[in-house]
């Protein structure tokens, strides 16, 4: 029955007989899913996390339609409760890019995903992605469709760039552009349909977080944005488990890959795979910029990459995230030089290629 999609009635299949997760007659008769759900969720006490090899094996058979939907809401919403462990998040992403059959010829420098489903300011960060591929860097942009008039797909169209539907549009888009967006739905339907649960269980799902480290695009380095500081190390040692060898992680704008000019960045990275954290300082202190008040609108992006606008804190919100950028890629070593380059870029840009 799985997907389920929200608003789909949830009719039952016929019954199975009970097998064991081996295929095999399960000796208390339970469905085979039962046992994941009954590790995380038989209370304090007999309760625990699951190790990767068991988080990939759950996942596997959710994205197989493998499990009833009472097992898969009660698996999630558990999870979602108690916050998946580095070793939960590394096997669902071992399971789902197990599905993903991405062919060796779509690789790109920088991965970045974007799976803030509900923006509530305006996505400049996408402006910091394009200013990298003008920079000649291949940047991956994968995630969800979202909600809203300022989703990531809508503001990229607004910008005049459509979406890759296939792994082939995404390889030629990397080579033209530098630069492609891969949704979820079309990278791996079923796992695009975990993230529309969320009207149907009240919560976001596992998925918001383990997709963040899917990297389907290769690359050795990867940027990410998590919604809260205490996600730091949990992403930092999921990527660590995963053999990433570079990554940025902070607290971003909207939990998107977006620094906030008007604070300290502090990031956690992964320098050929070896666990570092660095603190940005804040390139325009004591401003107080409107982020959620401005109009959601996608052509305030795209006048802004223009020219045609002025706002100074999305600016640097924009070249302060492109300096991450340059230092965790190796293009400089210091932070007040990429600081100088992600000004020197964003004051080069061809203000004419995107948007009308």
């Amino acid at each position: 029955m799985f997907p389920v999609r929200a608003g789909a009635p949830m009719t039952r299949r016929p019954a199975a007989e009970p097998q064991g997760r081996d295929g095999g007659p399960s000796g208390r008769g339970d469905h085979p899913f039962a046992e994941f759900v009954r590790t995380i969720g038989r209370g304090p006490t007999l309760s625990r996390s699951l190790v990767e090899a068991e988080a990939a094996e759950a996942m596997g058979m959710i994205l197989d339609g493998r499990v009833e939907p009472e097992q898969l809401g009660a698996f999630l919403v558990v999870l979602r409760l108690r916050g998946e462990t580095p070793a939960e998040l590394a096997g669902f992403v071992r399971a789902a890019r197990a599905k993903l059959a991405i062919p060796d010829e779509l690789r790109a420098d920088l991965d970045w995903p974007s799976y803030a489903d509900r923006h509530k300011q305006l996505p400049y960060f996408i402006l910091a992605a394009l200013l990298l591929a003008e920079a000649g860097v291949k940047v991956g942009m994968h995630g969800i469709a979202g909600v809203g008039p300022v989703t990531t797909p809508k503001t990229l169209a607004a910008l005049g760039l459509a979406p890759a539907q296939t792994h082939r549009e995404a390889a030629r888009a990397l080579a033209a552009d530098n630069f492609t967006y891969l949704p979820i739905d079309s990278l791996c339907p079923p796992l695009g349909a975990l993230f529309t649960l969320r009207p149907v269980l009240g919560v976001r799902s596992p998925a918001n977080s383990f997709c963040r480290e899917l990297n389907p695009v290769g690359a050795r380095h990867q940027l990410q944005g998590v919604f809260h500081p205490a996600y730091l190390p949990v992403h930092q040692e999921t990527a660590r488990l995963l053999g990433q060898p570079w990554t940025a992680i902070l607290k971003g704008g909207g939990g998107e890959v977006q620094r906030n000019p008007e604070k300290p960045c502090r990031v956690a990275t992964l320098s050929e795979g070896v666990a570092g954290e660095e603190t940005w300082q804040a390139p325009l202190p004591g401003t107080r910029f409107p982020w959620r008040d401005e109009p959601l609108d996608p052509a305030a992006v795209v006048a802004l990459w223009r020219g045609e606008r002025q706002a100074p804190a999305a600016e640097a919100a924009i070249t302060g995230t492109v300096a991450l950028a340059l230092k965790l890629m190796g293009k400089v070593d210091a932070q007040d030089e990429a600081e100088r380059q992600a000004a020197a870029l964003w004051q080069d840009r061809p203000k004419t290629k995107y948007g009308r």
